[in-house]
């Protein structure tokens, strides 16, 4: 089975849970355009850092999600960050360089975020509704969320779209 992305769940309300991530490395690719066009291109990229297009030529395991973030509610041709989580246990310093300047590594700290699962191809307008259920849900009991959004794809795109996992994770506003 695939490795994902660390976390434990602080609470569970009847339609989303409350997360702490634990810290991790990412590789991330930041592209403009619309969501479906975006993530595919970005995808291929960061597909080819973890299948040694790297310094090291160093094949790295996939994980999941394949994360496609945005902050606040832009434009269609807004700017998206696509990332792969690097497998578990792994360190910025220990991650081989990528030969594609597009790609970025980065370290993530720990990290309080909210979450809800659904199943269905992950689309621009399917995504945008889960978001608003999330955002809407999360201000009923008092939760403040950050203006960021990430859209997490659990299964690869062959998978039919009906069988598809899916999540909306929203990190919390963290107060001045």
């Amino acid at each position: 089975m695939t490795q994902r992305q660390e976390f434990r769940v602080l609470r569970a309300y009847s339609d989303f849970e409350l997360r702490e991530y634990l810290p991790c490395v990412i590789a991330e690719v930041k592209v403009s355009g619309q969501y479906s066009t975006s993530s595919s291109s970005a995808f291929s990229t960061l597909f080819t850092y973890i299948s040694k297009g790297n310094k090291s030529s160093q094949k790295i395991a996939m994980t999941a999600p394949v994360i496609t973030a945005q902050k606040a509610d832009q434009s269609e041709s807004a700017e998206w960050h696509v990332s792969f989580v690097m497998p578990s246990g792994s360190t910025y310093g220990q991650m081989p360089h990528p030969n594609d300047s597009q790609v970025t590594l980065r370290e993530l700290d720990t990290e309080t975020c909210v979450a809800k699962s659904f199943r269905g191809r992950a689309t621009d307008e399917l995504s945008r509704r889960i978001t608003e259920e999330l955002r809407a849900s999360a201000s009923k009991v008092n939760i403040a969320l950050s203006d960021e959004t990430r859209i997490c794809r659990f299964d690869p795109p062959f998978k039919p779209g009906f069988l598809q996992y899916n999540e909306i994770v929203i990190p919390i506003h963290l107060g001045e």
